[in-house]
């Protein structure tokens, strides 16, 4: 019987494996091979002649401040000084140390009060962080950091010598450590940086650098921004970051018009059509509370807010965004939908879960929508509190921490590990009509037609001004399912069919098809943050159930 068990086991293992190593491209083999197993020396040459700045350079986005003092900082809702945690601390997770390493804070909010802080610190980082040893220079951080310093000298600040020396000497590193293996945000960010230091810098080497950057850019931006302007990792939270890239992008080519001629120039005149597409994407994507979604991997205070990428894109030349009407919004290529009707705002997935070869921050959400109404969020997915590889980050990223369906207790996408995905689901026939003045939605996916019975779940919605009706049936053979709804913190539950939100408005709700009952769970719109909130759970008890929301102002 054990030796059974085993091979059972080993046998979904490699099933696992199969399914998730397939889609990967050639490039990610062997470039995580060449990155594992070459190490170049770092380039320790004086740096090249900074470049003298001949445009306009704007403000750019500002973020929270993480500093608290000197030396301590907070990341994620953690806080933590040098003198406990040094540069590379095992003691802290990595994201928190990636963040130690960015230096965001000489670009956040009121930046210049902290300006001897900042100088100390960065002369402290150059000492106590060798050319390529540590967290600090792996490509990630390192780019990331590059492009601070850089924006942070154009704002007006002075970079000490020694800072200057250590920016060629990280361009030159990172030129030599790009994460083709990774792909996606990653070399994008990579790329970015070496326009940075391309355009900063000047001389030979530094038009190398900026060409290399460009190259990687101008290859990557479309296939990563789709023709509806949505980032393709279909995450809100990485969309606002990828807009803040391009915006950034667009600030630096006018800091420094025409470098030079050919590739550089011809990217730099597309970057207006390109920041135009993502804003609308972003607005149509943030609920009437002014911030982000949450599909896929996303959360509070790691991009800037909408509303401050929207003011940064205005600082630097770009009109006011129109606001959007009632009606549908059908992000096509991304799979969102967005329904405005009245005081209802709704936003639908039926999206693919991204790119099959990068779906490191995929939730298993496929068919999951979240809801306002007047204003304020009242029907939420569950957010983003961790990375790494533990069961809290993996429980977030199951199906059963949305808005929809769960079927015989297993996730419509198979996500494991932090940053895996199995087998996934894929969305199909999606309908949309109008009836009586209320508009309809409906898609399939076949997320679990992996299953004996195989069985398929569709859902439709159906949108009114003053009523919402969810309805999800599962055909095929299964033994159990159930839908899930949950309530936004602020929402109050008056008795069992009635809701009061926040600002006093009252919603009825009532169900069908199926065995309702109240369960606590948790919102983490913040990394570190975890919000005690209520779940409505509908367990089937046949094929189809439904449930209905009717509110009116008061």
């Amino acid at each position: 019987m054990s030796s059974d068990f085993s091979a059972m086991a080993a046998l979904s293992t490699f099933r696992t494996y199969w399914h998730t190593l397939r889609y990967l491209r050639p490039v990610q083999f062997y470039s995580r091979a060449w990155f594992k197993l070459t190490r170049p020396r770092p380039d320790l040459r004086d740096a090249p002649p900074v470049r003298a700045r001949s445009g306009p350079w704007a403000s750019p986005a500002r973020r929270r401040p993480s500093l608290t003092g000197p030396s301590s900082f907070w990341f994620l809702n953690e806080e933590h000084s040098l003198a406990e945690v040094g540069w590379d601390s095992a003691d802290v997770g990595k994201l928190w140390r990636y963040n130690q390493h960015y230096f965001d804070d000489l670009n956040s909010v009121e930046a210049d009060s902290r300006a001897e802080w900042h100088r100390t610190l960065q002369a402290r980082w150059v000492g106590e962080n060798p050319p390529a040893l540590g967290t600090g220079w792996e490509p990630y951080p390192t780019s990331v950091r590059i492009v601070n310093w850089v924006k942070w000298a154009l704002d007006g600040q002075f970079l000490a010598p020694e800072c200057i020396q250590s920016l060629a000497v990280q361009a030159r590193w990172l030129a030599r450590r790009l994460e083709r293996h990774l792909l996606g945000n990653h070399l994008f960010v990579n790329a970015k940086a070496l326009v940075f230091a391309g355009l900063y810098f000047s001389g030979p080497e530094a038009e190398q650098w900026l060409e290399k950057g460009t190259r990687i850019l101008v290859r990557e931006v479309p296939e990563q921004i789709l023709a509806d302007g949505g980032q393709f990792e279909r995450s809100p939270m990485y969309h606002a970051l990828a807009l803040e890239d391009v915006l950034d992008l667009y600030n630096v080519s006018r800091a420094f018009p025409r470098p030079g001629q050919g590739r550089w120039c011809a990217f730099a005149d597309m970057l207006p059509e390109l920041v135009g597409r993502m804003r609308n994407w972003l607005a149509a994507m943030s609920h009437p509370d002014g911030e982000i979604s949450f599909f896929n991997d996303a959360a509070f205070g790691i991009a800037p807010s909408p509303g401050e990428l929207d003011a940064y894109a205005r600082r630097i030349g770009f009109p006011v965004l129109v606001p959007l009407q009632n009606g549908v919004t059908h992000l096509v290529q991304s799979g969102y939908v967005r329904v405005q009707r009245g005081s209802l705002v709704a936003l639908l997935d039926v999206a693919a879960i991204g790119p099959d070869y990068l779906p490191g921050h995929a939730h298993a959400d496929t068919l999951s929508f979240e809801l306002s109404l007047f204003g304020q969020r009242v029907l939420v997915n569950s957010g983003t509190s961790q990375y790494g590889a533990g069961t809290e980050r993996l429980r977030q990223r199951g199906t059963a921490a949305h808005n929809t369906v769960t079927v015989d207790g297993l996730d419509s996408s198979e996500v494991w590990s932090g940053f895996r995905v199995a087998r996934r689901a894929r969305p199909f026939d999606l309908r949309f009509a109008e009836v009586d003045g209320t508009i309809v939605v409906s898609c399939t996916h076949d997320g679990y037609q992996r299953l004996p019975g195989r069985p398929v779940h569709t859902r439709e919605w159906r949108l009114g001004s003053n009523a919402l009706r969810v309805m999800d049936r599962v055909g095929g053979t299964f033994t159990n399912a159930i839908a899930r709804f949950f309530l936004h913190p602020g929402v109050e539950i008056l008795t069992e069919q009635a809701l009061r939100l926040p600002n006093g408005e009252r919603a009825q709700w009532s169900v069908s098809g199926g065995t309702p009952r109240l369960a606590r769970s948790s919102w983490h719109p913040e990394f570190g943050v975890s919000i005690p909130n209520q779940c409505i759970e509908i367990e089937f008890e046949g094929s189809e159930i439904s449930l209905q929301l009717h509110w009116k102002r008061i």
